[in-house]
């Protein structure tokens, strides 16, 4: 795709542009700066800014920007749509959602339809592909995707050609599993090609056979000369030496869990180990040599290593 762009007449529009993170993957892939970012959230605007300064921002929902208006007579190479994943996400869980932040996709129609993208691309949450209709806050299960071939038929009619699929982070080395949905939308007439996978999971054949790098570790990224608070500790202590508020007690699924994590990563290892605490139930403890799983907005996984405790044996460090 950068080949593909006339930089000099051609202009990159990032809607939901959030903090950057999208624009900044488009600008590595580009060497160029995105021309236009779209947010309603003043604080994400300003982490924007902050980070790209040669971005022309507009705070404002993005049913209220005109693209004919900011484009101002200017072709668009690239328009990029992040719409809000929450409403369809399995981790929502049994929380109601709201049909209107289900349909900002729509907005893709509008921009297509006035100043025709010659590439569109959207990213979102693999359950993205079930969107249809709701009723009473839930998705109804037998009309489950209805929206999504209807929204993706009328792309179509617009003369895109669309391709989609689901892309793993990991096998593109970067050291998370996260899985996300990507649609590429373009009406230039040039073929979509897809990136090749360059990683692999450590015991696949791909790797065994030196075809493909293994995947990369959370290690790699912790930061491990970060001080931490033990698990024994009180909210009280905790709030004195950290300045941080913490659940104390920890709740019963989340000591199973770092006992499940214990017993199989220190106690049969001693090496430090993740524990997930955003879902019930599961093994939800992980090795510090795989990928870190989708990290959320809220922080809810700790990195756990063992410490001697005499008067117990075992105790967990949780951060």
């Amino acid at each position: 795709m950068p080949a593909q762009i006339n930089y000099f007449d051609e202009i990159i529009v990032d809607n939901f542009a959030g903090g950057g993170g999208a624009s900044v993957g488009i600008e590595l892939a580009t060497g160029r700066p995105v021309d236009i970012a779209i947010n309603h959230d003043p604080a994400a605007i300003l982490m924007h800014r902050t980070n790209h300064p040669y971005t022309t921002h507009l705070q404002a929902s993005v049913w209220d920007v005109d693209p004919v208006e900011v484009c101002a007579g200017r072709p668009v190479g690239l328009a990029w749509f992040s719409p809000d994943c929450k409403h369809f996400s399995k981790a929502k869980g049994a929380a109601l959602v709201d049909r209107n932040i289900r349909g900002l996709a729509w907005i893709v129609l509008r921009w297509a339809g006035t100043v025709r993208p010659c590439v569109i691309i959207l990213e979102n949450v693999e359950e993205f592909q079930t969107w249809g209709p709701v009723r009473k806050g839930k998705p109804v299960k037998k009309k489950s995707g209805q929206t999504f071939r209807k929204w993706l038929r009328q792309l179509r009619d617009l003369g895109y050609a669309v391709v989609y699929r689901e892309l793993v982070a990991a096998d593109y080395g970067a050291p998370t599993t996260r899985k996300r949905f990507f649609l590429v939308a373009r009406c230039d007439g040039r073929p979509i090609v897809w990136p090749e996978p360059t990683h692999a999971p450590r015991n696949s054949e791909a790797v065994r056979s030196g075809r493909l790098a293994p995947w990369r570790s959370a290690a790699e990224i912790i930061d491990w000369s970060l001080p931490c608070y033990s698990i024994f500790e009180s909210r009280e202590t905790i709030k004195q030496q950290f300045g941080v508020s913490v659940q104390r007690p920890l709740r019963e699924n989340t000591l199973r869990r770092i006992i499940r994590g214990v017993d199989k990563f220190t106690i049969k290892s001693g090496e430090p180990f993740i524990v997930q605490c955003n879902h019930v139930g599961g093994d939800r403890a992980q090795q510090t040599d795989s990928p870190m799983p989708t990290i959320t907005v809220q922080a809810r996984s700790s990195l756990s290593s063992p410490a001697s405790r005499p008067e117990i044996g075992i105790s967990s460090m949780s951060l």
